[in-house]
């Protein structure tokens, strides 16, 4: 009887403790104050002592704070008591930039509610509608939270009415806040506990969590970060992945505090970690099932959708030797960076290396660089394009998939090219309408609406094909608009297109590497620019280099590197005319053989150079 009393408590206990749980998630636009204000609800909640407290706490790695921005989600657990009972909040902070919307979709799916930060200087951005939008398709419960309120430059009135117009609330629901002095925290955790529902699940069903992250440890091997959906995983315990059906014990698991807090069970609703010992990078998937194989869950849960890559670039180690060790780099940063895709090719100019998507050009900076710092790869990267679909005149339904320039068939074949497009919105002041519409023109766009959110501000929707926002439009747009503009895009889909691949040769031999894809109006500009590019970075040999743009057979653009000239007759004073000509005869020979058995160096910064073509 005392058994059965024992269990009937343990049950009960479960279940009161889920009701006490809020699991919630911050989004908003780039630099709104997420990171700051999570900082505040981390003291206000005494998550965090006097000596472990600073500015971005959750920031972890020194890019973060280099830049100021959020790259990756952050998951910490806080208790909080409130009238009396303790209350357990698990936060997640999520990035800001566009590129990392893959993350947010990730925390957003481990929540019930999430605070949706406007600054009160700034209003309401695309990005802030982008990931609310995310939200509400998760039926997420919004809190909306009016940052920054104690600016000079702040405007509380009209950005509420802009949050309200925006969610359909009272003005009463949206709560001022100021990240920076503490105003309105109490507020703000308050609400989380009244409005965010607790989780739904059932602690006594088989085992079911969620893995929505993970990290590699080279001490403890990969650490899963899951949140547990139904039933219970308990420490030793024998659990599954359900995507490659292997099975592990449970060797530690434990709750994700400001340093993690080991425990012998974690129940639904919770959020926590796993080590189970795993080496392999690849054994862990990101929105996979975790089971109990003795009691094994129906139906794993729903993951997340694939992610799309929308830029690609070629990722080569400087030394050919480095190429398995590049590898398992990547492997294991593909662990904390789900949205990165990469796989295997090989490059005449650079040896083998990695044909790598990335969510855009900001993700591709920062990859590079962590592989630089976390991993002390120093690597080459080629010149970034998008996707491309291509159709042959010999099997027109055949989708030819074209993710690198020396993919694309040959031209008398070829029946049509299809480049991915992008709906972009982009909010900014009327006064900078103009130059907006002007820039987003000369980048093929055409607009589609154009939405005056408040006298001042402006929603413009344009149709662009990708390929012309992977390079310099985002940093365009902020000149332009100095500074005032916010951007955001989806895919649209392939629409066809008149794309011709520019070649470049150097000494007469194709580089691949660098070659691109180009609309065929822009491709002379294109060629010209980069052959004037390539002869102010490449260094000068003792022998002429040519360089030169080709369309197929066609030369449309060329310059030359002049040779390093040594002055050979000077040891010939006065005498004979006969002795100085056979001396350049010689010197010319000279050169000549030089150029056809010489080996030009490309330095890193060549590849790149097509992204600073309109400086």
């Amino acid at each position: 009887m005392q058994c059965y009393y024992a269990l009937y408590l343990q049950s009960y206990d479960r279940w009161s403790c889920m009701k006490n749980i809020r699991n919630f998630c911050i989004i908003a636009h780039i630099d709104h104050g997420k990171s700051t204000l999570a900082d505040r609800l981390l003291d206000f909640t005494g998550t965090v002592s006097e000596r472990e407290k600073q500015d971005q706490l959750l920031d972890n790695m020194d890019l973060e704070r280099e830049r100021g921005i959020t790259i990756k989600s952050h998951a910490i657990q806080m208790e909080y008591t409130h009238e009396g009972e303790t209350y357990i909040l698990n936060l997640i902070d999520t990035p800001g930039h566009v590129d990392f919307s893959y993350e947010v979709s990730r925390s957003i799916a481990a929540c019930e509610g999430a605070l949706l930060i406007v600054d009160a200087a700034q209003s309401i951005q695309a990005q802030t509608i982008s990931n609310l939008y995310l939200a509400l398709e998760n039926d997420l419960e919004i809190i909306p939270v009016l940052n920054k309120i104690d600016l000079p430059s702040a405007n509380p009135e009209e950005v509420t009415d802009d949050i309200v117009d925006l969610l359909g609330c009272a003005p009463e629901d949206v709560i001022p806040a100021s990240a920076k002095t503490g105003m309105g925290i109490q507020e703000i955790l308050t609400a989380i506990i009244q409005r965010v529902p607790s989780p739904k699940g059932n602690p006594e069903a088989p085992l079911q969590a969620l893995i929505f992250d993970s990290v590699y440890n080279p001490f403890r091997g990969v650490e899963t970060y899951f949140r547990v959906i139904n039933g219970s995983i308990k420490k030793g315990q024998k659990i599954q992945f359900i995507a490659t059906q292997k099975t592990y014990y449970a060797d530690e698991i434990g709750t994700l505090k400001l340093n993690q807090e080991s425990k012998k069970e974690i129940s639904a609703g919770d959020v926590g970690y796993l080590i189970t010992g795993i080496k392999e990078a690849k054994e862990v998937k990101v929105g996979d099932t975790i089971t109990n194989p003795e009691n094994p869950t129906r139906e794993a849960i729903d993951g997340f959708e694939e992610v799309k890559p929308m830029v690609f670039a070629g990722i080569y180690p400087v030394d050919t030797e480095e190429y398995e060790e590049l590898r398992s780099s990547m492997e294991k940063l593909q662990l904390n960076d789900a949205s990165l895709v990469f796989f295997p090719e090989s490059s005449a100019a650079l040896g083998f290396g990695f044909r790598c998507g990335f969510l855009g050009m900001l993700h591709l900076e920062i990859i590079q660089e962590r592989l630089e710092r976390e991993f002390n790869m120093t690597v080459i990267t080629t010149v970034p394009n998008v996707s491309y679909q291509a159709f042959t005149k010999k099997n027109p339904d055949e989708v030819l998939w074209v993710n690198n320039p020396s993919d694309l068939p040959d031209p008398s074949g070829l029946d049509r090219v299809e480049e991915p497009y992008i709906k972009a919105s982009i909010i900014t002041k009327a006064e900078f309408v103009g130059n907006v519409m002007s820039l987003c023109i000369e980048k093929r766009g055409q607009i589609t609406n154009q939405t005056y959110l408040t006298p001042e501000r402006v929603e413009l929707s344009f149709d662009m094909p990708l390929a012309e926002i992977v390079f310099d439009f985002y940093d365009r747009l902020k000149t332009v608009s100095k500074g005032y503009a916010s951007f955001d895009y989806s895919p649209l889909g392939m629409r066809p297109s008149k794309l011709v691949k520019v070649d470049i040769l150097l000494n007469a031999n194709q580089v691949d590497a660098l070659s691109a894809l180009v609309h065929a109006d822009n491709a002379y500009t294109i060629g010209k620019k980069m052959c004037e590019k390539l002869r102010e970075l490449i260094p000068r040999q003792q022998f002429d280099i040519p360089i030169q743009a080709a369309i197929g057979a066609k030369i449309i653009s060329r310059e030359t590197i002049k040779a390093l000239r040594k002055d050979v007759t000077a040891k010939c004073y006065g005498g004979d005319i006969t002795r100085k000509r056979k001396l350049l005869e010689k010197q010319k020979k000279g050169k000549k053989k030089m150029r056809q058995v010489g080996n030009v160096e490309i330095p890193q910064q060549a590849f790149m150079a097509v992204l600073k073509l309109n400086d």
